[in-house]
């Protein structure tokens, strides 16, 4: 008999459409009346929190993590409900906050309770499942939804309202569920885990664009940021007057953490001019590989609150 530790957040899978068609949430997490019909397995279910996931912040996930580590090894794996907005950023902290074996599955849904179609009984279902599977141990924090498992290093929301909305778009898919089989497709790069207790560096997440003015990059410095992420254009370029205030805020010691915008691909430094990746290295900024903007964010929090050394964010960052 697997043992599974069901945490409940809010969001999506926990709200309902009104007559008009609008989405609120419950005050009673419709889950908690569910019975999952499946053989051999013992659910231990908690209403952590019953909040959209727009409202979930590092504290929040920070108390998840503190949670599951509480639980230790009483249990054979775990479940998080929560909603899809920030599900991706839960997911990315504790798989790079946790050294545990057994299975973390996050999961959600992109249709409310009652809404036709309603995909979060299955998906919460699904990741049951995933859990109490024995080739799930070790795998990291996974997301499960519409039939498929994805890593949650790679993991990213790629649409507003399908239920397909889930990519990994570097890794793909790590894994499908059919109806009587969990398939694992590959096996995840080793990566390093920090342990964390607090979360209150202020890192703000700003996206390049054409023409963009280096002062914005000025006015952050002088709001005593701890860090700053900036979603490059191409594999990792900014424009002059942008990189002049990339150089602004490494002269006042801020770290400067550069990704792409680009849905796909790998930030790094390639060109070699004023704005260029290169030179934005050579400068001093980090190139994080293989993540999106928000993760970063991320990434740097639990680096900073580890007191990493430049030298060791800068490994920490390039790290699949």
């Amino acid at each position: 008999m697997k043992k599974i530790l069901v945490l409940h957040t809010g969001g999506t899978i926990a709200m309902h459409a009104d007559a008009t068609g609008d989405v609120q949430p419950d005050e009673i997490n419709p889950l908690n009346a569910v019975q999952i019909e499946l053989p051999e397995v013992e659910l231990q279910v908690e209403n952590i929190f019953n909040i959209p996931s727009e409202h979930i912040g590092p504290i929040h996930m920070l108390q998840i993590q503190q949670r599951i580590l509480a639980a230790g090894h009483d249990f054979d794996g775990v479940v998080v409900t929560h909603g899809t907005d920030t599900l991706e950023e839960t997911s990315f902290f504790l798989d790079s906050t946790l050294d545990v074996d057994f299975p973390i599955v996050m999961t959600g849904a992109m249709r409310s309770s009652n809404e036709l179609g309603a995909d979060g009984l299955y998906n919460y279902q699904s990741a049951i499942r995933v859990a109490i599977d024995d080739q799930s141990v070790n795998r990291g924090v996974m997301v499960v939804m519409n039939d498929e498992i994805h890593a949650a290093r790679f993991v990213t929301k790629t649409h507003t309202t399908n239920v397909a909305t889930f990519a990994s778009p570097i890794s793909g898919v790590m894994g499908i569920i059919t109806k009587r089989r969990i398939i694992y497709l590959y096996e995840l790069p080793a990566h390093t885990i920090y342990p964390i207790s607090m979360v209150n560096k202020d890192i703000p997440v700003i996206k390049a664009y054409a023409g963009m003015d280096g002062k914005l990059l000025e006015l952050l410095a002088a709001t005593n940021v701890d860090g700053i992420i900036i979603e490059a254009l191409g594999a990792g370029n900014l424009g002059e007057d942008a990189a002049r205030g990339v150089g602004y805020l490494l002269s006042r010691n801020i770290p400067v953490v550069i990704v792409s915008r680009s849905f796909k691909g790998i930030a790094e430094p390639v060109y070699d001019y004023l704005g260029g990746g290169v030179q934005l290295e050579r400068a001093g900024a980090i190139f994080a590989s293989s993540v999106n903007g928000q993760k970063a964010r991320l990434k740097l929090l639990i680096g900073l609150e580890n007191n990493l050394s430049p030298q060791e964010l800068n490994k920490y960052l390039q790290e699949f």
